[in-house]
């Protein structure tokens, strides 16, 4: 009986990311889906005046600040039976090495795209990301309230940039102000729009059969009904079929329109994706796949959060239950440090609202408090069992600064901000090689990210620090360091000798033309763009 109830549990669940170019109205989707699903009453507004209500999943000060995402977010609400775990990310690239991490831990991907502009630069990185993986992506193509471009035009867009075959689900009818609904495909009838309020899911939709022209006519008008008659016959030409064996192989992408902010659209497409997701699904592990119904307890951690309750200065490890049941009373294996243990304060995490748990399934995503020990891409499992899931790799920072504290008492909070902030991996930093501890150099993928480092060592570590720009923009690990002479190398006049916060040897370059000469001057050395341990 109890290994049925873990089978039913795990497959109503659905998680997935949502990803998108900054600004295409990702965190508004996602609060509309948690309105939805009872989880708030009124959703707020990501921007607008300081009294406003902020964004559910935006919690880090800077984030309100600025009105962008800047962590990934974990919301979990049911739906008409359905448990569903939303992982938000952050839209801007300066933070994508969180978003490829959150990737790992999601099934599927559900990619916002701005009706008025398209494929964006940010989206086709993200996308690259959900293509290595080879996870399903579902389309929410948004802001249809506002002018949009040509609907052909989009999806033809999203097949170039991306390299993804689409399937309309639904079509639009209008857009901006001429924006009357969309017309559903399989059941062959049009949902007129009906202006909902911002906040709230009250408000009316009108169904139409197509086959009621006169009808149709008479309430959208003989031109956009023309519109809607001629492009759907166009479609019917054109559009690949649907096929659900493609979309879960990430081939195919099915697509819907609609506007988050009027909640038009997002019901409809809240309810095709539920149905087309999968439930979690085996993951790679080094003794094989692992089956997320028939084994026991096992998960990874994806993300390593400090300071989320300023209150308790802590810091919370978020990690993917990957299989089975997992049930707070009882111990855990933690694979890396090879240690049994309780999971400690075991809670799902609503933004920056808590609730304890004791009992989370395959699929779910929990938060468990971290006094040091956990790394991101650790493994857990229960006791008996022993085994580690694949890596996530490191990205190689592009980014460089030499970063002091400006007061010289404040030495030890210094040194314990930046490197907790390091453990969360939105920065990676190095020392020199030679000498003690005196010289911290920071690198991140985006320069936005030593905007958060300052901000946050002021406020959360009370440190203010001064940083100084340097010119590399390649890093390289020594792969081989215990089979070369790391401090006799021959290199550049460029080149700079670090070690990562593991002691591993690294060196840092200007240019790419500096990276050849020096493996061509030291034979046998090899050289790699990430960090494997």
């Amino acid at each position: 009986m109890a290994s049925n109830n873990i089978e039913k549990e795990i497959a109503r669940r659905r998680t997935f990311a949502i990803i998108s170019h900054p600004d295409a109205g990702k965190t508004t989707l996602t609060e509309k889906f948690l309105l939805y699903g009872g989880a708030i009453n009124l959703a707020g507004s990501v921007k607008g005046k300081a009294t406003a209500r902020h964004a559910v999943s935006d919690w880090m000060e800077i984030e309100k600040q600025r009105g962008i995402s800047v962590t990934s977010s974990v919301l979990q609400f049911e739906y008409e039976g359905y448990c569903i775990n939303i992982l938000d990310t952050p839209g801007h690239q300066d933070f994508s090495e969180d978003t490829y991490r959150t990737l790992m831990a999601a099934d599927s991907a559900v990619m916002v795209i701005d009706g008025s502009k398209g494929v964006e630069a940010q989206t086709r990185k993200l996308f690259k990301v959900c293509g290595m993986r080879g996870i399903p992506i579902f389309t929410f193509i948004n802001k249809l309230d506002r002018d949009a471009l040509d609907t052909f035009d989009l999806l033809d867009d999203i097949e170039k940039e991306l390299g993804i075959a689409t399937c309309p689900v639904n079509w639009p009818i209008g857009s901006g102000k001429g924006f009357r609904g969309v017309y559903d495909r399989e059941r062959r009838c049009v949902i007129l729009y009906s202006d909902t309020e911002k906040g709230t899911k009250e408000g009316t939709a009108t169904e139409i059969p197509v086959e009621e022209e006169d009808r149709l006519r008479g309430t959208i008008g003989d031109e956009a009904t023309d519109k809607l008659l001629e492009e759907l016959e166009l479609l019917e030409g054109a559009g690949a079929e649907f096929d659900l064996t493609q979309v879960r192989g990430g081939k195919l992408t099915p697509v819907f329109f609609g506007s988050a902010l009027t909640n038009f659209g997002v019901e409809i497409f809240l309810r095709h994706f539920l149905e087309m997701a999968t439930s979690p699904l085996p993951r790679k592990a080094d003794k094989g796949e692992i089956d997320p119904v028939k084994e026991d307890f096992s998960a990874f951690v994806f993300k390593i959060q400090a300071n989320m309750n300023k209150a308790h200065r802590d810091r919370v490890a978020f990690m993917r239950i990957c299989s089975g049941r997992y049930d707070a009373a009882e111990e855990v294996r933690h694979v890396q440090g090879g240690k049994v243990m309780r999971l400690s304060q075991p809670q799902q995490i609503m933004a920056d609202e808590r609730k304890i748990l004791t009992e989370a399934y395959a699929g779910d995503i929990i938060g468990v408090f971290d006094p040091g020990i956990f790394s991101i891409g650790d493994t857990l499992c229960t006791p008996k069992q022993s085994f580690c899931y694949e890596g996530i790799p490191t990205f190689a920072p592009e980014h460089f600064a030499r970063v002091r504290q400006i007061d010289t008492m404040k030495r030890k909070q210094f040194v314990k901000g930046v490197e907790q902030i390091a453990q969360e991996g939105a920065i990676q930093i190095f020392r020199e090689f030679t000498g003690g501890l005196e010289e911290i150099i920071v690198g991140v993928v985006g320069v936005l990210q030593f905007d958060v480092l300052k901000y946050r060592l002021e406020n959360e570590y009370n440190v203010e620090i001064k940083m100084e720009n340097l010119p590399y923009e390649h890093i390289r690990w020594i792969e081989n360091w215990q089979e070369v002479d790391v401090e006799h190398l021959s290199g550049t006049s460029d080149m700079k000798k670090v070690r990562d916060m593991k002691g591993n040897p690294l060196l840092l370059f200007v240019n790419s033309w500096s990276v050849g000469m020096t493996l061509e001057r030291n034979k046998g050395l090899v050289l790699t763009e990430f960090s494997r341990n």
